[in-house]
């Protein structure tokens, strides 16, 4: 009886081990013919508009905001809750990306994220919003495409110049303006922390809407801080309790 439980067992380890590897097999297949699609998408947006030409056109806009122009503490507080390894990574974070590929092609949900500050650029400049893992595998060609053509400093003062920060203000200048009435070279700390947090889900966290959530997101964009070692945690409690 051993003997036939024990046979059956190495028969059904084989079996799984055939299973997986024809699993990964059909995975590293797939992930092929999708980068090779994404390639192809990211070679045509390219194309349209380079990325130089896509400086050129956003720093032309009289309300454009550059990165000495933006406190200091908005741009940790950025860094902190969007991309903490922006200053280091190529313009994609290979964890967050291996991470999130992975679960959406085998569960074809496409709900993971594990976008960098540069591919979220990359999308909104070049894409649809549409989630397919085709325009994912072109946002990170693009990413790669802007950090070989553009200095970190000029990626972020795109991505704040361009972003959503919910109640019909786009762009950090119209967003200080519009919640605080000021320029963001004169935001106090406390306005631009919040500020940071806002685009994550702007019409969730808008504070003409939901003063209460946007507080909530401010306190998570301090935890963040925090972690990241940027400011204490009797700064980012001082900074909540003076939140706007």
């Amino acid at each position: 009886m051993l003997a036939v439980i024990r046979r059956y067992s190495i028969l059904a380890a084989r079996w799984m081990g055939s299973v997986m590897t024809f699993l990964v097999c059909v995975g590293m297949v797939l992930v092929c013919i999708l980068s090779m699609q994404g390639y192809a998408m990211y070679e045509r947006a390219i194309k349209q508009k380079p990325v130089r030409c896509l400086v050129e056109q956003l720093r032309s806009d009289p309300s454009f905001v550059t990165i000495d122009q933006l406190p200091e503490i908005y741009v940790d507080a950025v860094v902190a809750v969007e991309d903490k390894r922006f200053w280091s990574h190529g313009g994609v974070d290979p964890l967050a990306t291996a991470r999130a590929l992975g679960y959406d092609i085998f569960t074809l949900s496409f709900a993971q994220g594990g976008s960098t500050i540069t591919q979220q650029l990359a999308k909104n400049q070049y894409f649809t919003q549409d989630k397919t893992l085709v325009r994912k595998f072109a946002e990170v060609f693009a990413a790669w495409e802007l950090e070989r053509c553009c200095t970190k400093a000029e990626i972020l003062e795109m991505y704040v110049n361009t972003i959503y920060f919910g109640s019909g203000y786009e762009g950090i200048s119209q967003a200080a303006k519009g919640y605080f009435g000021t320029t963001p070279a004169k935001l106090t700390d406390a306005q631009a922390v919040m500020l940071a947090g806002l685009p994550n889900a702007p019409s969730v966290y808008s504070l003409d809407e939901n003063p209460t959530l946007a507080r909530q997101r401010m306190r998570q964009v301090l935890d963040s801080m925090v972690k990241c070692r940027v400011i204490t945690e009797q700064r980012a409690q001082e900074l909540m309790d003076q939140a706007p």
